[in-house]
């Protein structure tokens, strides 16, 4: 999803953030690796390693977001809306920098959509 979300020719850097949740391994360096490894990724990339939830997440990379110009938060549709709306309680100001992510394509993970999409409407009612 950020692959086919950054604008061609963009001066793109790519922040991948994620602890080790269920293993051994940080989740930020599985998407590093699946990004430069198996998607082609030449571009800067940068991992954030420390965070334990979502929150974490949004709160670790904020010292990186500074400077940036534009901003996309990219995961599946309703776990990136969670971290839009962390993001804009955490700082409004970056929230504002966010543009539009390519997150949603017809008949990707058909199986499993549905399933995700109730839980995530669950939790997402819950931050409001």
């Amino acid at each position: 999803m950020a692959l086919r979300s950054v604008p061609s020719g963009s001066a793109t850097t790519i922040v991948t953030s994620g602890g080790a949740v269920r293993g051994p391994i940080p989740e930020a360096t599985l998407l590093a690796q699946y990004l430069r490894d198996r998607l082609g990724w030449r571009g800067p990339l940068i991992e954030e390693t420390t965070s334990r939830s979502t929150w974490n997440n949004v709160e670790n990379v904020l010292p990186l977001l500074d400077g940036a110009d534009w901003i996309m938060l990219v995961s599946n549709s309703l776990h990136a809306e969670k971290a839009r709306i962390y993001l804009a309680r955490q700082r409004p100001d970056l929230a504002a920098r966010l543009v539009p992510v390519a997150d949603f394509r017809v008949g990707e993970m058909i199986l499993l959509k549905p399933a995700l999409a109730a839980i995530g409407l669950v939790k997402l009612r819950r931050l409001r």
